[in-house]
């Protein structure tokens, strides 16, 4: 039964690019969020959050993965290859769940070889090949999309934290289609959805 999302977290990682999905994912009450990290040991984000892994890299359960998320950080930039996270997204994916990444986390899976054979994205076009010479994929690269969905890998900009959350909540198959847009509308472009309007007219009218 594939019902646990599992977060990757590490010394720097980016907390706000997965803070949407993450909510989202917990909403429901019906999958297990883990915190998985290189070790045990209590980790800091970039925004000062002290974070304690749950489980390491070597201890994901394959046949319970319904997602792996890899944020972004400076340490994939920072000539830190991030060896077991890269083995691991080859895993989780080769055992038929999908993986995730954000900004900088995207190298973690063209190192892992996932790019080459699929649409996906980034923060800039370039930048993957920059630190990563052996990936394939530029003619998969898409620069007119914040977010893309395709192959059982999910990749985002870095400007893209609201759409990476919604092909998160659709790769779950969270919500029904119709709410999964007006989630979107709310988070992206403050458009609250019909049975909320009312109440929103009638506080701004007050």
């Amino acid at each position: 039964m594939r019902d646990t999302v599992y977060f990757l977290a590490f010394d720097g990682f980016a907390d706000w690019h997965a803070a949407h999905a993450l909510c989202e994912i917990r909403r429901p009450g019906e999958w297990r969020l883990r915190t998985v990290g290189f070790s045990l040991q209590p980790v800091v984000s970039m925004g000062g959050l002290r974070v304690v892994p749950e489980l390491t890299l070597d201890q994901l359960d394959l046949e319970r993965a319904a997602l792996l998320i890899v944020p972004g950080g400076y340490l994939w930039e920072h000539g830190q290859e991030g060896g077991e996270a890269v083995d691991a997204a080859r895993r989780v994916h080769d055992a038929g769940a999908p993986v995730a990444a954000i900004d900088s986390g995207v190298l973690v899976l063209a190192r892992a070889g996932l790019l080459d054979a699929c649409r996906h994205t980034g923060s800039w076009p370039g930048h993957i090949g920059t630190h990563v010479p052996a990936y394939q994929g530029a003619d998969q690269y898409d620069a007119n999309v914040l977010a893309v969905s395709d192959g059982g890998v999910i990749t985002a900009s870095q400007l893209g934290c609201v759409e990476f959350a919604r092909e998160v909540i659709r790769t779950l198959d969270l919500y029904s289609p119709s709410d999964r847009e007006y989630w979107f509308r709310l988070f992206k472009h403050a458009l609250p959805p019909p049975w909320c309007a009312a109440e929103v007219s009638a506080a701004v009218a007050a």
